[in-house]
């Protein structure tokens, strides 16, 4: 028993002299490098965020969903090309959204949810974040050529409580034409399928037409093509059905 009650064979040790790994050094820089260099925590952040970026957005461009056409989508018109970037210019995409989401809420009241298919010709897109005034993305040919030029030119004569401030110059502006074959010809670039016979023409589809055709003409386009190609598609099934019964 001695032997194991002696001291000098098993001296005891003060707290401070215990080892403390905390204390030692590392071979790599610890978290309080980061925490005490801003300059650094700033860099490693931006790594990590590109790092996960790349895995959830690189795969995106292999999946034919995401890259090709949706069924009846088409390049714009050379006048709805132009009422899109009057749109872009006059900041509509500040106050709508072109973006329905997969909520009951949004299917039942604007229609089936987008679809990345859907947006292969738009640069940039115009998804938008902010919903001020509603979605667009499905706005085709629900209301008419005439409600749509009053609406732009004085909005509370069909929406008393709508704040959208009027647009009534552009019914007085005429389109300006001169660069659309160049926009056209950049498009085809970034993979538009414009032919040398539409770029070609045009111009003369410009030709007398106001700023507010042109945007006119947009928003009635928008969610029009694939409202068409899903009832083309849904109406052999509807007559098999049909048939059956």
């Amino acid at each position: 028993m001695r032997r194991f009650l002696n001291p000098r064979r098993f001296p005891c040790r003060r707290p401070s002299e215990e080892t403390d790994m905390s204390n030692q050094p590392s071979r790599f820089f610890s978290h309080e490098t980061l925490e005490k260099n801003i300059g650094l925590l700033i860099i490693m952040t931006l790594i990590v965020v590109s790092i996960a970026g790349l895995v959830q957005i690189v795969p995106l461009f292999f999946q034919h969903s995401t890259t090709e056409p949706v069924m009846g989508i088409a390049p714009y018109s050379p006048l709805r090309l132009a009422g899109r970037d009057i749109y872009i210019r006059e900041g509509c995409v500040g106050c709508h959204s072109q973006q329905v989401r997969t909520l009951r809420a949004e299917t039942e009241r604007y229609g089936h949810y987008s679809m990345a298919g859907e947006s292969v010709f738009d640069h940039p897109f115009l998804w938008g974040s902010k919903r001020t005034g509603p979605d667009l993305a499905r706005v085709g040919q629900r209301y008419s050529d005439d409600w749509h030029r009053i609406h732009l030119r004085d909005p509370r004569t069909v929406v008393p409580e709508s704040n959208m401030p009027s647009y009534a110059w552009l019914s007085k502006t005429p389109l300006d034409n001169r660069d659309i074959e160049a926009k056209m010809r950049v498009l085809r670039k970034l993979g538009v399928p414009y032919t040398d016979a539409q770029i070609a023409g045009a111009r003369e589809q410009l030709a007398g037409k106001t700023e507010e055709d042109a945007v006119v003409a947009y928003l009635q386009g928008l969610g029009v093509e694939l409202r068409n190609a899903r009832d083309v598609a849904g109406a052999p099934a509807a007559a098999t059905v049909a048939a059956k019964e």
